[in-house]
């Protein structure tokens, strides 16, 4: 089985730069570089300033699920972000995000679990963000036939993922505790591993924190447009707002899994396929996606390989008293569920 699966990703792989060797043999590249280095430096720089902030935003909005479980220092969570954002843009399947979940834990000493917990709801309001932003663009929006299609798609999954987020805030198990147990196999390992997710998970869904969630989240793709819009207007490229939101939604289709490092190539595609139905020039277009790539990619990634050191060569503390449970109580309900459960 193993064996398959090894055969059909790279099988895959093989398909995928097949396509972007065929699609890059038709770009003219003179013209592709001759727009790059035409383009606004000062601009650029703005562009690259915008993006920053949004990477920013996501750190604020993954500390807002951080504090509860005892990582109380936005710093940290600032690195944290930056670094793997960093690791992201260099390792495919946005490997970065699991090195979040390292840095954080051994930088705070909390349980990898409740780490993990609070990263899964931030992506989740990362995905929010984007399926607001189409819902709203395909119902509102003058856009491509490619992408209004998916119109039925997009208020059903806005439906189902408001619904998923009332269940996570009224689910009445959130604030139980969870005890702690010398489990020995790595199948009760993985079992307490997940219940103590799952408790983090209900314990930290609350109604105040998926609001500041969710208006972060709507910060955060509004600085991403505003980006793109910067990067075309610093290569002179007459892209209109409208269809700076249609290149946004085409390239993050697939951002839950990147193809390629920094999705390099398959960005490039997808904004030109964008753009095209705008009626404008392929091969500007894909000078424009390289532009934005280059501002996004290289400073976050400086940033990301500078501060990935402090967390990879930090010592893990040997015992973590977070270990034993879940940190999501006063001191008080704490003692409280510690005499229930030894009896005491």
């Amino acid at each position: 089985m193993k064996k398959k699966s090894g055969l059909l990703r790279i099988a895959l792989s093989l398909l995928i730069i097949a396509g972007l060797v065929r699609f890059a043999m038709t770009v003219n590249w003179h013209s592709t570089w001759h727009t790059i280095t035409a383009a606004d430096r000062t601009i650029l720089l703005a562009a690259a300033a915008v993006n920053l902030l949004s990477l920013a935003i996501k750190a604020v909005r993954w500390w807002v699920f951080l504090r509860p479980v005892g990582a109380n220092s936005l710093g940290l969570a600032l690195k944290a972000t930056f670094a793997g954002a960093g690791l992201n843009n260099i390792l495919v399947a946005n490997g970065g995000e699991a090195a979040r979940v390292i840095f954080v834990a051994r930088a705070a000493h909390v349980q990898s679990a409740k780490v993990l917990a609070t990263l899964a709801l931030e992506r989740f309001f990362e995905l929010i963000g984007y399926i607001v932003l189409l819902a709203l663009s395909v119902s509102f929006l003058d856009l491509p036939a490619s992408l209004t299609r998916w119109k039925p798609v997009a208020w059903a999954a806005l439906v189902g993922v408001i619904a998923l987020m009332v269940f996570l805030v009224r689910r009445p198990e959130r604030a139980e505790a969870v005890a702690a147990v010398t489990v020995v196999g790595w199948r009760a390992r993985f079992t307490a591993y997940m219940k103590h997710f799952m408790h983090t998970i209900g314990g930290i869904s609350t109604g105040p924190r998926f609001i500041v969630a969710l208006v972060l989240s709507v910060g955060v793709w509004a600085l991403q447009v505003w980006t793109y819009s910067l990067t075309a207007h610093a290569a002179h490229f007459d892209l209109p707002m409208v269809g700076t939101v249609a290149a946004i939604l085409l390239v993050n289709l697939g951002f839950a899994a990147r193809l390629t490092p920094g999705n390099v190539g398959v960005f490039q595609g997808m904004y030109a396929l964008a753009a095209a139905g705008f009626g404008l020039d392929k091969n500007e277009s894909i000078a424009v996606a390289f532009l934005i790539q280059a501002q996004q990619i290289i400073p976050v990634t400086l940033l990301g390989v500078a501060l990935a050191p402090e967390f990879i060569f930090k010592r893990k503390q040997a015992v973590r008293k977070e270990d034993t449970g879940l940190d999501l109580h006063d001191r008080a309900d704490t003692a409280k569920v510690k005499r229930d459960l030894t009896g005491d």
